[in-house]
């Protein structure tokens, strides 16, 4: 006789998820800095100045 499937887990039985999904919005405005930042990040990226993952877990002397 085959045993029934064990229940799945619910994503509201989940810490982090219910975490993430309580947490307050952040209501603190984007910084003149912050907003420079992101806008040189995307430049970046449209540029092709991104690295792998693969390059960046050699740099920073992690393993996968």
């Amino acid at each position: 006789m085959s045993q029934p499937l064990p229940k799945m887990p619910s994503p509201e039985d989940n810490p982090v998820l219910r975490s993430l999904r309580e947490a307050p919005l952040d209501d603190e405005p984007e910084t003149d800095e912050e907003r420079a930042a992101v806008e040189e990040a995307k430049r970046e990226y449209r540029e092709g100045k991104g690295i792998s993952t693969e390059q960046l877990v050699k740099e920073l002397g992690l393993e996968l």
